[in-house]
């Protein structure tokens, strides 16, 4: 019999004895043995700390970046193989790209996430504080990775996405991971993780797969470790409030299904574009993994004179939806993840029917195409129709993992932000609307009790991921019964595995720490031109001090004049009464340019182009008579990957422009980036 393996410690083991046999949820065939029985969960977890670690923390952010991006390329190449597993937890080819291509998506786009860090292990995070009256006493913040590992314990019903979506964030952070999918579909995750270690793009330790049960898996999890946990609300909060877990403040990330909610706006009548909107997305979520998403639709919320037509159009929908196996020509939705979940879903449809009426499906009578009823994990959609929301309160109470959503009338747009919160904490709402005042309305009466809003219209519906569909740059999550917990989020989630702590000392100190230039740190002048020097050769700190310039008026109408800003405090001087200008005063930005014609070396050389400009400020008027200099400091230094075997060598180098008079005073303060090429063309 095969067996579905774990991988820790460096190597791919059976656990012992049996603890369950994973099946094809369409044909009911055995798959393969599951167990994690005997594996040494305190020797797991100090390996991925004293292994996966130090390797993940010797890289800098931009070399993270890059191996999630190597790995993605990976994945993607040879993704099909995913596609014909993922076809026995009972996905269609849809489900599947969803989760298996949407959980690529997040290595993608976590890898794209490198831009915003720094060249460095940690992160710089914020601006100075300046803590002292001369300057030479300062503050700052860095955050470094944690020392510990990730604990990911995921649902059943994402074994790829589900992985993908959390390592794709703490590898980034430079943190190593043990990862524990469903053992009802480990087999899909298994795979996934045998492709990854055989293509040894991430470092030995920083990935480590439990496959079974887990039974003690978090119970050594020690201060700067992380779990996240991904499942029903009751067993999270459960191991949330475990003794050890607490005293350790072991960090706790808790993503919990919901009853999620999707809104028909009193505006929209049938026959509107958004009224088709709504019928396509709420089928689309009911039916999407059989109704198996924590952020599948399971409360309608419509306007009470629209009921009727709302259930027709559904009902339609539903009807010419064909249920069977995935790969049969014509299926548009598949099975359960197995027959322990039709049993769940069948006893949840039983208690939601004492209080509100089956209005479409039959969970005993429904025809499959292309597999045997009986044998595979197959169920009905199931649409309910709640006459009074407020008095019948099951439904806010009681989630059916499936195809099962229920029709709730509202008189009115707050009784509809009502119902939505009575779920107590959702993932998701969703509001199909063609009044933005409408939308606006209804996001701030819910947003507190959700975690995302998807606002949908006519002009937003051809582009939207829709109301199911979490994106890796934002975050997902929710307040009260969702968990409370954050995952993803772009940057948001990767500064979730870094430990933020504040450092003081001389601007130098700081300087030399967040390899970032601070002011009032020591600016020695370069030995050559900064533009003279290759990126290998530039030192932060290193600054030219530049010729000086005294503005006249001629400078200032030459350039209003080439400018066309004829803004009266720059051309006309019996215009100031009542201003803060004591005189005609010179153009912000003709300050600036003038600084550049002082800064700049104008012979070709290492510098390849100038790109953007952050952190402009003019901090002091410029009057004529005024003498301005610069001092043009090294800020900071971004390695760049070649982006072919033909590209040039190069880095970002972020330079500090500080525009100062004859009293010394800064008159304008810029950063420009600079793209500057490396002397090692390899």
């Amino acid at each position: 019999m095969q067996h579905i393996q774990n991988y820790v410690l460096g190597g791919w083991v059976n656990g012992e004895g049996e603890e369950l046999m994973a099946y094809n949820a369409i044909t009911g065939e055995a798959i393969g043995m599951v167990s994690s029985q005997g594996l040494d969960y305190e020797a797991i977890l100090e390996y991925g700390r004293q292994k996966g670690g130090p390797a993940l923390r010797k890289m800098t952010f931009q070399e993270r970046g890059r191996m999630l991006k190597a790995l993605a390329l990976h994945l993607v190449s040879i993704k099909d193989k995913f596609y014909e597993l993922s076809y026995a937890t009972g996905a269609t080819k849809i489900d599947s790209w969803v989760d298996i291509e949407g959980g690529i998506g997040n290595l993608f786009a976590n890898a794209s996430l490198r831009r915003q860090f720094p060249d460095l292990p940690y992160y710089v995070d914020g601006q100075q504080a300046p803590l002292s009256r001369e300057g030479t006493f300062i503050g700052h913040h860095i955050m470094v990775p944690k020392r510990g590992v990730a604990v990911h314990i995921n649902a059943f019903n994402f074994p790829v996405w589900g992985m993908l979506e959390k390592i794709a964030v703490n590898l980034m952070a430079g943190v190593p991971a043990v990862v524990k999918p469903s053992e009802y579909t480990s087999y899909l995750t298994e795979l996934m993780v045998r492709e990854i270690v055989k293509s040894g793009i991430l470092p030995e330790g920083s990935l480590q797969l439990i496959s079974g049960k887990g039974r003690g898996i978090i119970d050594h999890v020690q201060t700067g470790d992380t779990v996240t946990f991904t499942g029903s609300a009751a067993t999270g909060k459960k191991l949330q409030a475990l003794s050890h877990i607490i005293e350790r403040s072991v960090s706790f990330n808790l993503e919990a299904d919901s009853l999620n909610a999707s809104v028909l706006g009193p505006d929209v009548e049938p026959g509107m574009p958004e009224f088709d909107i709504f019928i396509k997305e709420v089928h689309r979520e009911v039916t999407s993994k059989a109704g198996q998403k924590c952020t599948a639709v399971r409360r309608i919320l419509v306007p009470e004179d629209r009921v009727e037509a709302v259930q027709e159009a559904l009902s339609g929908r539903l009807s010419k939806t064909v249920i069977g196996d995935p790969r049969t020509e014509g299926v548009r939705m598949g099975s359960l993840a197995n027959h322990t979940q039709v049993e769940r879903v069948r006893e949840n449809v039983e208690r939601l029917m004492q209080s509100q009426e089956v209005v479409y499906g039959d969970m005993d009578d429904f025809e499959v195409v292309g597999a045997d009823r009986s044998k595979g994990a197959f169920f009905s959609p199931i649409l309910f129709r709640n006459s009074d929301p407020f008095k019948n309160t099951d439904v806010h109470e009681i989630e059916a993992f499936g195809p099962v959503s229920s029709i709730l009338p509202y008189k009115n747009l707050d009784e509809a932000a009502e119902l939505a919160n009575m779920g107590k904490g959702s993932l998701v709402s969703s509001i199909i609307t063609a009044d933005d005042r409408i939308g606006r309305q209804f996001v701030v009466e819910a947003a507190h009790m959700h975690g995302r809003i998807m606002v949908l219209n006519a002009k937003s519906a051809k582009e939207s991921t829709g109301h199911g569909s979490p994106m890796p740059l934002l975050t997902h999550g929710g307040p009260g019964r969702a968990g409370g917990g954050e995952e993803m989020g772009g940057k948001r989630g990767i500064l979730h595995y870094l430990q933020r702590t504040a450092i003081q000392g001389h601007p130098d100190s700081i300087t030399e720490i967040t390899q970032v230039y601070q002011q009032g740190a020591s600016r020695p002048e370069a030995d050559k031109h900064l533009f003279r020097q290759f990126f290998e050769e530039l030192t932060i700190g290193d600054t030219v001090y530049t010729h000086r310039h005294t503005v006249t008026d001629a400078d200032i109408a030459s350039f209003a004049q080439v400018s066309g800003d004829n803004f009266y405090a720059h051309v006309d001087a019996t215009s100031l009464e009542g201003t803060i200008f004591e005189g005609k005063v010179a153009h912000g930005y003709y300050v600036l340019s003038k600084a550049a014609g002082m800064f700049v070396d104008p012979k070709k050389g290492p510098v390849l182009l100038n790109y953007g400009i952050d952190e402009c400020r003019f901090t002091k008027p410029v009057y004529p008579g005024m003498t301005i200099g610069v001092k043009f400091t090294v800020k900071e230094k971004i390695d760049q990957e070649k982006k072919s075997e033909d590209d040039i060598a190069k880095g970002i180098v972020k330079f500090n422009v500080d525009v100062y008079d004859e009293e010394g005073e800064t008159v304008a303060l810029a950063t420009i980036l600079t793209m500057v090429k490396k002397l090692d063309q390899s």
